[in-house]
């Protein structure tokens, strides 16, 4: 399964109360400078008692206030120089005053069960705090991040983001995706419907990566309400990969052989022996993914929907379904590799041709399937089928286009 790649949120939960909270939250700005009474409002604003004594509102307010919206700061009079909202355990909400000095709005929402402090600043050296607790998530929506952290990766590998909760607020949820690329990479988000049925969004290039390619994926998501059914989101997530070299694997059904390219060169050919055409043994067409090596596994055609075919244990596994199409070993097959396609759907191969492909490629790496026989191609959300789909049809399932 794909590594979580979860990291500690940029702005984690506080789990204590504030004690008395304010009110309104209409709070007299106070000088730095002299020494007023313990819990007094300094008359003052810093500029030798003159001055009227400025106000700050804040939203949210109060114990058990809506999470999920921005914090603004507003000043009577005057001008803000600077605004700090943290949380109990030192996380701080970034956030921008406005042109007229008048009003700080946080750049992220709120986050559930979380108790802030606001400490704001005006340009006359006056300081005033307040402060205000989120209610609690009733219910907490997580995800599954893909390929996992640090990790090296074929041209074809999408980021892929699985959720355990249905995900209503689709452009809210995307808004909060960020992918940075070490060369520019352009590509698009879509949602699709991942194998098991639940809610997931995938980030493909427009082509295959180029090789070398450093990609980060930070989900700002803490604070983000998935919408009804699928509760919010407590945490930050993140995962970053870098791109290996540039190999296919080129299936072709027609000539029952399989050739690994690198770099544009043939390395290998192998014959193989692919899917019985004319139904559900058929191979997969156009192009799957390697998902996953899981080495040798025991393969059983009651789980794919094929009755009691076979049971076996199988060599050099490599995964490019979910749906239960792989390239293996297949010794069991061996009279009909490079003359016909007699298998129950998967690729296989003589085990010295196995092992060898099996040393070579990485999860990422596509293979291509061609020729006649095939039942078509994946979904998008079996495996990492949406490399079938054109670039402008894959464009039009992001929320935010």
């Amino acid at each position: 399964m794909p590594d979580t790649g979860r990291i500690r949120s940029t702005r984690p939960r506080g789990r204590h109360l504030v004690a008395g909270g304010v009110a309104g939250l209409t709070v007299l700005l106070t000088a730095c400078s002299g020494s007023p009474a313990a819990g007094a409002a300094d008359p003052t604003s810093g500029k030798g008692g003159d001055a009227p004594k400025p106000k700050i509102s804040v939203v949210p307010r109060g114990t058990g206030a809506a999470a999920g919206k921005p914090v603004t700061v507003k000043l009577a009079d005057g001008a803000l120089k600077e605004v700090a909202v943290t949380d109990a355990d030192g996380g701080r909400l970034a956030g921008k005053v406005s042109a007229d000095g008048r009003t700080w709005t946080s750049e992220r929402v709120a986050a559930p069960g979380t108790a802030y402090t606001v400490r704001a600043t005006a340009e006359d050296g006056g300081t005033a705090k307040a402060s205000f607790t989120t209610a609690a998530a009733d219910k907490v929506n997580k995800l599954t991040l893909a390929p996992g952290k640090d990790t090296t990766v074929g041209v074809a590998q999408p980021l892929s983001i699985v959720f355990d909760h249905p995900v209503k607020n689709k452009a809210a949820v995307e808004r909060g995706l960020k992918v940075t690329t070490s060369n520019g990479t352009t590509g698009s988000w879509g949602w699709i419907a991942n194998h098991d049925g639940r809610d997931r969004i995938d980030w493909r290039p427009e082509e295959y990566w180029r090789a070398g390619t450093k990609v980060k994926l930070t989900a700002e998501l803490n604070g983000v309400d998935s919408g009804t059914g699928g509760g919010w989101f407590v945490r930050d997530y993140a995962t970053r990969f870098t791109v290996g070299a540039s190999q296919v694997v080129k299936v072709d059904l027609g000539t029952k052989q399989l050739r690994l390219v690198r770099g544009g060169q043939v390395v290998r050919s192998i014959p193989v022996s692919a899917g019985t055409p004319g139904g559900e043994k058929a191979s997969w067409g156009g192009t799957s993914v390697l998902m996953s090596k899981e080495g040798t596994i025991n393969m059983r055609s009651e789980t794919v929907g094929l009755g009691d075919a076979y049971d076996k244990m199988v060599d050099y596994s490599m995964r490019l379904t979910w749906s239960g199409m792989y390239a293996h070993a297949a010794p069991w097959n061996a009279g009909h590799f490079g003359i016909a396609n007699r298998s129950s759907g998967c690729i296989g191969m003589s085990d010295t041709n196995a092992a060898w492909l099996y040393a070579q490629l990485r999860p990422g790496d596509p293979f291509e399937i061609t020729g006649p026989g095939s039942k078509g191609t994946p979904t998008p959300g079996n495996g990492y089928g949406e490399w079938n789909m054109p670039w402008t049809e894959w464009q039009t399932k992001s929320a935010l286009k």
